[in-house]
């Protein structure tokens, strides 16, 4: 190879190592790491003056971390490693909470602990994230909406009144009926294609599949009724489900009735498989997809041990 090729080969393997390096986790130096210097000198020693307080009264962990970039990496990955490596919450009771802001990326998210996920729920941490912080942080006003943020957290982990505003839609905006928290508009386009791209083609295997197909009809309801909900929200999620639960089996009734279907189930019956849709279908007995496509069954402030399982809500502005 030519010096100026491995030259150029060396740097592209470089660069795509620093690249794919992930964003560094600082070091837990308070309950306010202000590291992309976002917030005021006054609304930081408030934020930590409150933080402080709730965490006395009763027990959570919140804190606040802005930092510059995350480098491409999702919020919701570098949230939970965040959390896991400060530990936020004390050990056994898994009550943390962290909120975490990316100015240059334009995102954000408030990430649960465990022990607080059924007081903190991921549609409370949205409509926060929502209706109070990403108003502000349109404006470029970034303390107001951290401290507008932080101070529902805790109104919402101490069981006191929420905020004006908190429990409320924006003024204007879809309601979350039909609007899913936490993905911009393409992050929802790339995922929905990737989510039913999967399960469609699993739906339609089921449909016509004969015999077999019933099972994949009853283990696909749950993927139906979950990742919709990323997408569309918990609403809109319903009907899918809905017209699943209907559509499939009637799909499946009239596709019974073809001439094409009925050679399937012949060629099953004798053969073991048969060839449908240019797929090639196993019987119940065989095991798992072949390479053609066929299918079968089978510091002076630290952490306290607290852990994350992801719960929580993100947003963009």
């Amino acid at each position: 190879m030519p010096p100026a090729a491995a030259l150029l080969a060396a740097l592209l393997v470089l660069a795509s190592t620093v690249a794919a390096q992930p964003a560094e986790v600082p070091y837990l130096t308070g309950r306010v790491v202000d590291n992309a210097e976002l917030l005021s000198p006054d609304t930081r020693r408030r934020l930590t003056e409150t933080l402080r307080r709730h965490e006395q009264k009763t027990g959570n962990q919140v804190v606040v971390l802005t930092v510059p970039t995350i480098k491409g990496e999702s919020i919701e990955e570098y949230a939970v490693r965040v959390f896991e490596q400060w530990k936020l919450g004390q050990q056994g009771k898994d009550n943390g909470v962290l909120v975490v802001i990316v100015p240059q990326d334009r995102r954000m998210r408030i990430e649960v602990g465990y022990g607080l996920e059924g007081v903190l729920t991921d549609a409370h941490a949205s409509r926060i994230i929502r209706n109070l912080m990403t108003p502000r942080f349109r404006k470029g006003d970034f303390s107001g909406g951290v401290a507008r943020g932080v101070d529902a957290v805790t109104a919402r982990l101490e069981g006191r009144p929420a905020m004006a505003g908190q429990e409320r839609p924006e003024s204007g905006k879809k309601s979350e009926f039909i609007k899913a928290p936490g993905m911009a508009f393409h992050e929802k386009v790339l995922f929905g294609a990737f989510i039913f791209g999967i399960i469609g083609l699993f739906t339609f295997i089921g449909v016509v599949t004969p015999g077999m197909g019933w099972f994949l009809y009853f283990f696909l309801i749950p993927f139906w009724a979950m990742f919709p909900v990323v997408i569309f929200g918990s609403g809109v999620t319903f009907y899918v489900l809905l017209a699943y639960l209907i559509g499939f089996p009637i799909a499946k009734i009239l596709i019974s009735r073809s001439d094409a279907y009925r050679r399937a189930a012949e060629e099953i019956r004798k053969k073991g498989v048969a060839r449908i849709g240019g797929f090639t279908i196993g019987g119940a007995g065989g095991s798992g997809w072949s390479s053609r496509g066929s299918w079968s069954s089978g510091g002076g402030f630290s952490g306290g041990g607290g852990s994350s399982g992801g719960g929580g809500a993100s947003g963009s502005w």
